[in-house]
């Protein structure tokens, strides 16, 4: 079992079929294919199975998976170590669409200008999708908005961040649940920890009668807010990046308003290249620029 076999086994993994896993190895399908054959061959077990016209992990492919991730993870350290280097390969990150819109931009651009042989691979989700992409080694680390009690997981505060109700602008002033009676809920959908915040104030007993419209993007939602199709919960932060945003802010009581962005990672399973992010984050000026924001 080499190396290249389980970075080629990896990518058909992650890609989810053999001609995309090849455009980006640049390899043709055809070698691809050969290559995971002979894998499956040496170690006597079927890694994939086909589902819809997509390949999917076996049980052992998936046990695999956590193996190849280390030892392919191990390589780069020790090849980082011995020669002396920067960090360098594939840094694999998630983060909330806000979070990404509001503040990755020039965090990513400086940890680029410094480790230039790192590239980024950065995927969106909802808070709970990307915790699981997290322990599921799908990503190495990811910017969520609520950080579980799991001992598997550390984490690093970050950013700090208030929510605010928003509507159109001829929307009558909010100050209490009472005052959306009949408006339309626009979010992302359910695993989103801001959804579950405006949830919570609006109360459980209100929640079967709310008419809830799921969104995947801020833009959009930001744009049916301001025609007047409902109600949503948005950072301010998202807010001053959508340009002429005609809709009206309402704040929050802090105990639903305030929250801080932390970074979380498999705690036993750090990596050079997410080390040196973790080091920016500390010490960036931009990182305390933006965490003081709203304090």
């Amino acid at each position: 079992m080499e190396l290249s076999d389980l970075h080629i086994f990896r990518t058909v993994a992650r890609e989810g079929g053999i001609v995309r896993a090849a455009r980006r190895l640049h390899r043709v399908p055809s070698n691809i294919t050969t290559r995971i054959q002979q894998l499956e061959a040496s170690i006597g077990v079927q890694l994939f199975t086909r589902q819809h016209n997509r390949l999917a992990l076996s049980q052992s492919g998936e046990r695999l998976l956590v193996y190849a991730d280390q030892m392919l993870r191990l390589s780069d350290e020790a090849r980082s170590a011995v020669a002396g280097t920067a960090p360098s390969g594939v840094l694999r990150l998630g983060a909330l669409e806000s979070t990404t819109a509001s503040r990755l931009p020039a965090i990513l651009a400086a940890y680029h200008k410094v480790y230039p042989d790192v590239s980024v691979e950065l995927m969106t989700g909802t808070n709970d999708a990307l915790t699981a992409a997290v322990l599921d080694r799908r990503v190495e680390a990811a910017f969520v908005a609520e950080a579980p009690s799991n001992k598997e997981l550390a984490r690093q505060p970050l950013f700090r961040e208030r929510l605010v109700i928003i509507s159109c602008a001829r929307h009558a002033p909010i100050h209490r649940p009472a005052d959306v009676n009949g408006d339309s809920v626009i979010a992302f959908p359910n695993g989103c920890y801001y959804r579950r915040v405006l949830q919570r104030w609006l109360g459980e007993r209100r929640l079967p009668s709310i008419r809830v419209l799921e969104l995947a993007s801020y833009h959009a939602i930001v744009a049916c807010v301001a025609s007047g199709t409902g109600i949503a919960l948005a950072p301010e932060s998202v807010l001053e990046t959508v340009q002429h945003a005609a809709v009206a802010r309402h704040a929050l009581p802090k105990v639903y308003s305030d929250i801080v962005t932390p970074l979380v990672w498999r705690a036993s399973e750090p990596s050079p290249a997410l080390d040196a992010l973790r080091e920016i984050l500390a010490n960036s000026r931009i990182t305390k620029r933006l965490a003081s924001n709203l304090q």
